[in-house]
C-alpha cells in the first residue's frame, strides 16, 4: 500500500520496466545516469558511507543526532523508506518536501529515459542530484545492498566509511558464503581512507582488516570500552542500541576537519530517533486492537536481528507473543528460532501488498516448529485481535519493515 503523494508515486511509477531485473548489482548504469546529470557525486559535501547487515539505519540514526549536536547540518540517504519515500531524502535536516522531490525525479528521469536502469539506482540519482545542491556539512550515505556494487558506491573518497555488523541477509543476492558477503561490504573501503568498523566475527573481521591494508585505509574496530562511554541511557533500546551508539560514536571521533565534543557525542546517543527499531506505539488505530497489551513494532527480518530483539524481550520479562509478516526469500526458521524462550506464539499475517510476502499458512507451519504456538491469520487486524486474546503484557509486531511501515501510517505515527 502506497502513502505517497499521488503525484510522487506517479513520477516514480516511470523508472519501473526501466531495466528488467528488480536488482542486479552493478556500477555501470548508475555511473552513466550520473554522468548524464553532470557528475552530481563530485559536488557532494563530505561523505560518511555505510554499509552492513544489520544496525545501518540506526547507526545512521545515531550520526546524525551527534552532528547536529554539534551544530552541522546533515543530508542523510537511506532505504527502505517505511510509510512515504521522502524519508529516503533528508536534505539539511528535513524530509524533501514532495514538489522538490518530484523535480529531481523528473530531471533524472529526463536523463535516463532510453537507458537500462533499476528503481534503485535511478532515484538513489536522483538523491545524489539533490545532495549536490542543497548545502550542509555533511552527507550520511547508507548502502541500500551489498556494497562494493551498490548504487551507493560511487563516492571515490568519502570523509569515512563505516562498516556496522555484517552477518547472512540478501542471499539471493550476496550468497551463502559469510567472508564473501563481507568483502561485498568491505567494497566501499576507499584508498587512503579511513574505515571504522564494529565488533564483527572473527570471519569478517578478518576479510574486512585484508581490505583495509590493501588499500591503505586506516581501520578502526570499535572496542568494548567505546561501548562504556556511551551514557547509561541511549535512545534507543536494547545492548544491540548501544553498540550501534558506540560505533556512531566512534565514527565521529575520526572525522577529519571536524571537532565533534563528547559532549555532542553523548547528547546524540540520548536523543536519536529511528522509527520501527523496537518502538513503542501511542495511542491510535492498531494499539486499539491490543485490548490494553503493550504494543512494541521492529522492522528486523534476519536472525541477527530476531536475537538481538529476543535478548531484550526476555530481559524485559512478562509474556510477549508477536503478529509476524516476512518476505518469502528471507530466513523464516532461522528468525524465529532466534525467539526461543522470548516469545509466547505468533501469529501470522499476510506482508504489505506487492513486496513477495510468504503466505501466512507457510509462516505459521515454520514458527511453528520453533516456538509453542503459531497461528495463520487472514489479515493483520485479525492476527492483532487473536494475538489480544492471550492476554499478553505486550504484543511485538515483527519481521518486515514493510509491514512496519503500513503499521506506522495506520497507527497514524509517520515518520517526519
Amino acid at each position: 500500500m502506497s502513502h505517497n503523494a499521488p503525484a510522487v508515486d506517479a513520477a516514480l511509477k516511470r523508472f519501473e520496466g526501466l531495466y528488467p531485473e528488480t536488482i542486479e548489482l552493478s556500477l555501470g548504469r548508475i555511473e552513466a545516469a550520473l554522468e548524464a546529470l553532470g557528475r552530481p557525486q563530485d559536488r557532494l559535501p563530505p561523505v560518511i558511507h555505510v554499509a552492513g547487515t544489520n544496525g545501518k539505519g540506526s547507526t545512521c540514526a545515531y550520526l546524525r543526532a551527534m552532528a547536529e549536536a554539534a551544530g552541522l547540518s546533515v543530508h542523510v540517504f537511506s532505504s527502505p523508506h517505511l510509510v512515504r519515500f521522502n524519508e529516503r531524502i533528508r536534505l539539511a535536516g528535513k524530509l524533501v518536501e514532495d514538489e522538490a522531490l518530484i523535480g529531481y525525479l523528473d530531471r533524472t528521469f529526463e536523463a535516463v529515459k532510453g537507458h537500462p536502469i533499476t528503481h534503485f539506482e535511478a532515484t538513489t540519482a536522483a538523491a545524489l542530484l539533490a545532495f549536490s545542491e542543497v548545502e550542509a556539512d555533511l552527507l550520511i550515505l547508507e548502502v541500500g545492498l551489498g556494497g562494493r556494487f551498490d548504487a551507493t558506491n560511487v563516492i571515490d573518497q568519502p570523509l569515512l566509511s563505516v562498516i556496522t555488523p555484517v552477518d547472512y541477509d540478501h542471499k539471493q543476492f550476496l550468497g551463502t558464503d559469510l567472508a564473501k558477503i563481507a568483502g561485498e561490504k568491505a567494497g566501499i573501503i576507499k584508498a587512503g581512507r579511513p574505515v571504522v568498523s564494529a565488533i564483527q566475527a572473527r570471519v569478517c573481521g578478518d576479510v574486512i582488516a585484508a581490505e583495509a591494508d590493501r588499500h591503505g585505509a586506516p581501520l578502526s574496530v570499535l572496542a568494548f570500552d567505546d561501548v562504556e562511554r556511551m551514557p547509561e541511557k541511549i535512545a534507543l533500546p536494547g545492548t544491540h542500541q548501544r553498540y550501534n551508539a558506540a560505533l556512531a560514536g566512534l565514527a565521529m571521533r575520526h572525522l577529519e576537519g571536524f571537532d565533534i565534543s563528547d559532549a555532542a557525542i553523548e547528547a546524540g546517543a540520548s536523543n536519536a530517533i529511528w522509527p520501527a527499531r523496537l518502538q513503542k506505539l501511542g495511542s491510535g488505530p492498531v494499539t486499539a486492537l491490543a485490548a490494553g497489551a503493550e504494543v512494541w513494532l521492529d522492522g528486523g527480518h534476519n536472525p541477527h536481528a530476531g536475537s538481538a530483539i529476543a535478548t531484550l524481550l526476555k530481559e524485559w520479562g512478562g509474556r510477549t507473543v508477536l503478529v509476524s509478516a516476512m518476505m518469502a526469500s528471507k530466513d523464516h526458521t532461522g528468525f524465529f528460532h532466534a525467539f526461543q524462550g522470548a516469545a509466547e506464539a505468533v501469529f501470522t499475517c499476510p506482508n504489505a501488498p506487492g513486496h513477495a510476502g510468504a503466505k501466512p499458512e507457510a509462516l505459521a507451519e515454520v514458527a511453528r516448529s520453533q516456538l509453542p504456538e503459531a497461528q495463520a491469520c487472514k489479515s493483520f487486524n485479525e492476527a492483532m485481535r487473536a494475538a489480544a486474546a492471550t492476554q499478553p503484557a505486550r504484543i511485538l509486531i515483527c519481521g518486515s519493515l514493510y509491514l512496519a511501515g503500513d503499521v506506522l501510517a495506520w497507527n497514524e505515527e509517520v515518520p517526519i
